[in-house]
């Protein structure tokens, strides 16, 4: 059994997040003695940083017991920081990377890992993406959408570019969406989430990003969102406006099919739909472990599919 979908945070860049706690305006609070501090930085999605975030020998011990043979492992999007000065927001993506590379290089029969990247410097995001692989990671995992950028805006072409050329995993990850609407009852995570995938995934596929890079291996987090499940709107924008269809050298219903997407969806009936939609090939076994909404240990074992993504 695989794991596509899965987060850590390496010891130094704990220590890292400590010593610039108050640049980064970092906190750890404890509110239940019986749990972990909860962390956030700069007032962005503050979360329970669990011991299997931060223990790597607890973390590879969880992974055993689930059956998990082999993981990719992503850093987790509270620490992007793109709102950040690009400066401190690429000194943390060093860190995180050369961390990340060091362990996989020690546990590389159970860990690959994906990069995390200074995309508020889209040039220098793409410098440090082609550092980190050189150093063995497989790609990076970077954000739907933040601040109003999405990745299918020309600014972005540096990283494209560097993307396709080194055949990398580009796992695109939401943040929490910041729709006022939204703001209750945990739906920025509930229905914000998949919700921004969803934006990003169209928007990828409608201003021909898919087309211009075909070796960039696009992973989709959650399933897609609600992009995969709306694919016959899309087929059908396509055939009436000139807007959607203009970038595209293929139809949606085909071109949907160049993404990989994660099994996380708790849910049978929409897993197989997805498989059936874009092939059991393009469908990836993912976890989202260890925070709480995480599917444990993974829907699918995927080992075809998982190593045609990971080459391995």
């Amino acid at each position: 059994m695989y794991d596509v979908h899965t987060h850590f945070v390496p010891p130094e860049v704990i220590e890292w997040l400590r010593e610039n706690q108050y640049t980064i305006q970092a906190k750890w609070v404890k509110k239940d003695p019986t749990k972990a501090d909860f962390l956030s930085v700069n007032g962005k999605w503050e979360f329970e940083l669990k011991e299997s975030f931060v223990n790597p020998e607890l973390y590879l011990a969880e992974q055993e017991r689930a059956g998990i043979h082999h993981s990719l492992v992503s850093p987790i999007p509270q620490l992007f920081l793109y709102e950040l000065a690009s400066s401190v927001t690429h000194e943390l993506a060093t860190i995180y990377n050369d961390s990340l590379a060091e362990w996989t290089r020690e546990h590389g029969n159970r860990l690959s890992a994906l990069a995390c990247l200074p995309m508020n410097d889209p040039e220098m995001a793409a410098r440090e993406l082609e550092r980190a692989m050189d150093l063995g990671l497989l790609g990076a995992i970077i954000a739907t959408s933040w601040e109003g950028n999405l990745l299918g805006d020309e600014k972005f072409t540096p990283f494209w570019e560097v993307a396709h050329a080194k055949n990398a995993i580009v796992f695109v990850h939401p943040l929490l969406s910041e729709d006022p609407r939204l703001n209750r009852r945990m739906m920025p995570n509930l229905i914000g989430v998949p919700w921004e995938t969803t934006v990003c995934a169209t928007d990828l596929l409608l201003s021909g990003i898919m087309d211009r890079y075909p070796d960039a291996k696009v992973l989709l987090a959650h399933g897609g969102g609600f992009f995969p499940y709306q694919v016959g709107r899309l087929q059908t924008g396509y055939e009436k406006w000139k807007a959607v269809s203009g970038n595209l050298q293929d139809v949606p219903r085909e071109a949907v099919k160049r993404f990989w997407y994660d099994s996380i969806l708790w849910n049978p009936g929409a897993l197989a739909y997805l498989i059936e939609m874009v092939g059991e090939d393009r469908v990836v076994p993912g976890t989202d472990f260890p925070f709480d909404l995480c599917e444990w240990p993974p829907a699918i074992d995927g080992t075809e599919a998982f190593q045609r993504l990971i080459n391995k």
